[in-house]
């Protein structure tokens, strides 16, 4: 079988690890080429990891008629626009999460790509890990009985960059996100009440930024149960 032949699109902290893991263990996939406004770290990418095409300037990909599909890793603030010209250029597209903050670009770019008939992806990868899954299973079936208070505890190995922070939609949508679907995953139920609290504990800059760094949200599903989970930046 031919390899597909990918585009990465920013090769930030995300970025880099896709192109990472994509060239070196997922079988059928060839990374051809990567682009990220900072040109230089678009260039050390491709010089590492022995990636032929490195830009600054993601539309040069897109304009690739080479590349069949693209990943896009760049800040959130871009990833509705970057979603639709793909899929007008004829790409498959997976988009780091979210699409948008906005549910209007979220429903212009999903438009965009059912209009164009490519395939799409968003990265809520949590759903795939064979942890999750297990314990998926182990609800659906009723080992386990009838949950009453789900927990969910995960942590972000550090926080990101300010500028990151700054565009990202803040500690809940970026990365709390994942312990939202995650809560819809496990019990298949839909939530009907939300509590979160949260403040900055661990560094000041993060605050200023107009973030909080440490935070507990709970939940409560139609059927009555409860699910907590509390989001942390380690220093």
């Amino acid at each position: 079988m031919d390899k597909v032949n990918l585009g990465v699109i920013g090769v930030g902290r995300i970025g880099k690890l896709h192109a990472r893991n994509l060239k070196y263990q997922v079988p059928g996939t060839k990374v051809v080429a990567v682009a990220d406004i900072f040109e230089e770290s678009a260039r050390e990418t491709a010089s590492q990891l022995e990636i032929p095409i490195a830009e600054k300037d993601y539309q040069v990909l897109l304009e690739n008629k080479d590349i069949d599909a693209v990943v896009i890793c760049s800040s959130t603030d871009t990833h509705a626009q970057i979603i639709s010209e793909a899929a007008q250029a004829g790409k498959h597209i997976f988009c780091e999460k979210p699409i948008a903050l906005d549910i209007e670009k979220i429903d212009q770019a999903i438009t965009a790509v059912k209009k164009a008939e490519v395939k799409f992806q968003v990265g809520f990868n949590r759903r795939f890990d064979p942890s999750f899954k297990k314990a998926k299973d182990l609800v659906s079936e009723g080992t386990i009985g009838t949950p009453h208070l789900v927990k969910i505890t995960s942590r972000d190995p550090e926080p990101p960059p300010i500028s990151y922070i700054k565009v990202s939609g803040g500690i809940f949508l970026d990365m709390m996100i994942h312990d939202f679907d995650m809560a819809r995953y496990l019990l298949s139920q839909e939530v009907v009440e939300l509590m979160a609290v949260g403040s900055c504990l661990v560094d000041p800059a993060i605050g200023e930024a107009g973030d909080v760094d440490t935070a507990i949200v709970t939940l409560k599903y139609k059927g009555g149960a409860f699910v907590e989970f509390p989001g942390y930046f380690p220093p």
